[in-house]
Parts: structure tokens; sequence; C-alpha cells
């Protein structure tokens, strides 16, 4: 397998400078990973760095706290669409869902997914805030409003991916949807347990690291 085509080359951080988005971008060439995924305000200059590469830009929505309305994160969508995102990473409303609106849950997916023409969605459930039954429910409102992934984690929160969450979140997609690991994944062997437990997709700050055989000490 070539777990470097699983890796969205991620930094989300706010103090993130155009020298580091530079680096991010000529490592994900050299490493042929799947993505780099960004703040919003970077895509464009991604966009360019990678236009003759492989490797696509992704960008987060909503994010890092999902608290927005489901038409702001519409217009966050179109708005990264069009300055060239090939694939969208939208937290879900969690209250909402934890409110047990499942409606509303799906209202603010199907939003991004629609002004997402097409291109990659994935719908960040932050497993780590929700209970086993509240992580089924988000899985499922992600699978009726036509979402392609459901991930764990922003990263930002208690804690990222768990191999427990994983697996769980696999079994309630099927094959319908694919699954995303992000935060968490320390080491290759993390990386390949991810794999194992379902995960199609990795999104870390280490994929350097993490494919050269390192142990990653902090980072997302």
């Amino acid at each position: 397998m070539e777990y470097n085509k699983l890796i969205d080359h991620t930094l989300l951080k706010s103090d993130a400078r155009e020298e580091d988005i530079i680096k991010l971008c000529e490592e994900a060439k050299t490493y042929h990973f799947a993505s780099v995924c960004v703040n919003p305000t970077h895509v464009k200059l991604c966009k360019e760095l990678l236009k003759d590469s492989d490797v696509k830009v992704c960008t987060v929505v909503g994010f890092p706290l999902g608290a927005n309305s489901p038409l702001v994160k519409g217009y966050e969508t179109k708005i990264a669409i069009e300055d060239g995102a090939d694939e969208i990473d939208m937290v879900i409303n969690i209250g909402a869902l934890k409110d047990q609106k499942f409606d509303l849950v799906e209202e603010d997916i199907m939003e991004v997914v629609k002004n997402a023409n097409g291109r990659t969605v994935k719908v960040i459930i932050e497993a780590c805030l929700l209970t086993e039954e509240e992580k089924v429910k988000a899985c499922w409102c992600a699978l009726k409003a036509n979402a392609n992934f459901v991930k764990t984690s922003t990263g930002f929160s208690k804690h990222g991916a768990t191999i427990e969450d994983v697996a769980l979140m696999k079994k309630v997609v099927g094959d319908k949807l694919e699954v995303k690991a992000a935060g968490g994944v320390r080491s290759y062997e993390d990386m390949v347990n991810m794999v194992k437990a379902g995960a199609t997709r990795i999104g870390t700050s280490s994929g350097v690291k993490l494919i050269s055989g390192e142990q990653v000490n902090k980072g997302y």
C-alpha cells in the first residue's frame, strides 16, 4: 500500500505564515501526498503552488467549532471552491447533534455538499465529544446528506482519532462513505492500524515523519 497517498498534509495553525505554507506544499509534492489541508485564506496560494502536481488542495469549513449557521458554511464552501479548493473538511453542528436536532445537522452538511459542486466533502464529527450513540447518529447524518467521508476530529479538541472510533465509523458507513482519521497518529504503526480499522485518509501535520518511520511526539 502507498501510505503517502492516504495523507492529507495538514497545517491549520492560526499563526501559519506564507513561508510555512510554501514548505507544506513542497513537502506534499516531494512525497506525493493526497492533499494539503489548510485554512481558507491559503487556498489560492496552495492552488498556484500545486498546479503542476498530483496533490489536491483541501480546506476547512465551520472550523474548528462547527457552530456557524448552514448558510454561512455554504457560503464559506462556495468561496473556497472559487479559490481552487478540491476538497472540503467541514465540522458538524455538534450542539445540534447533542440536542437530537438531526434535521439541522443534515441541513448543515447538505448546504456544504450543495455548494461544493461535486468536490469531495469530509464531515468532521469531533468524536471525542460524542457518546457512541451520537457518533452513530452523526455518521447517519453524513450518509443522508450525501457526503463523501466521515472524519474523526478537528485536532483542536480533547484528542484526535482512536482505533475504536475509526472502526465504529467504518461499521456504520460501510462502503457508502470513506473514513478519515485525523489527529493523534503518532507513528507509522499508528497509521497502519488506522487503515486496518477502516481509514482511507489520514490527517496529520507530521506526514513526512510518519512516512519516514519517525515517532511524532506532538502536533496534529
